[in-house]
């Protein structure tokens, strides 16, 4: 089995690039889809947060209110800390439960947006990080996903630096490209991890 942990910041199209890896035949554990199974309605991760940050980021329905959660958490850094030390080790302890599930010979994708501000480099094999100029970004998050411009700023002022994704990557993957030219590089891309997985000690080609 190869560990591979992919990341990039918010905007910069992780998204499709582990949909691609996907299709090329990777496994697949998305942190952010587990973060939302971890708070769902009648979850002790819901009572902890709610009991963290009061009932208004409930919605009417009992569900977690993200974007309100989103509002409180990310222009203050201690808050956003309060609630990674609830989420993060309930994401963690299921993502295990899946890598342990998967395949002997499995290219196991983790896809951790939070991988660079948690120090989380050492426990993959391989880091992939896609990577996009602030300016695009921004333009997807604003364009796409209708946040404001102050959102935007400040979902991303609340992540690592370009640069300090840049240092723990392994490889690279440029998302200022057109669909076809990303589809081409993580094509690439799935050919050396697919090498790595079945190389002595996932070494990487030579």
């Amino acid at each position: 089995m190869l560990k591979v942990g992919l990341t990039g910041g918010i905007g910069a199209g992780k998204s499709e690039v582990s949909r691609l890896l996907v299709e090329c035949g990777a496994v697949l554990i998305d942190a952010d889809r587990i973060a939302r199974e971890v708070v769902a309605p009648g979850t002790p991760g819901l009572a902890a947060v709610t009991e963290a940050f009061g009932e208004d980021v409930l919605a009417p329905d009992g569900s977690l209110d993200r974007p309100r959660l989103g509002s409180i958490v990310f222009s203050d850094p201690g808050k956003l800390a309060v609630l990674n030390s609830i989420v993060h080790p309930l994401v963690g302890a299921r993502s295990r439960e899946l890598e342990t599930a998967a395949p002997e010979d499995a290219v196991v994708v983790h896809d951790v947006p939070l991988l660079t501000e948690n120090a989380l480099a050492p426990l993959y094999d391989v880091v992939v990080v896609v990577d996009a100029a602030p300016e695009t970004q921004l333009d997807r998050l604003v364009r796409l996903r209708g946040m404001t411009l102050d959102d935007a700023h400040a979902r991303m002022a609340a992540q690592a630096t370009r640069e300090q994704r840049r240092e723990i990557a392994d490889i690279m993957i440029d998302n200022d490209v057109p669909l076809a030219d990303l589809r081409r590089r993580v094509k690439d891309v799935w050919a050396d991890l697919a090498h790595r997985a079945h190389a002595p000690h996932g070494t990487s080609p030579e």
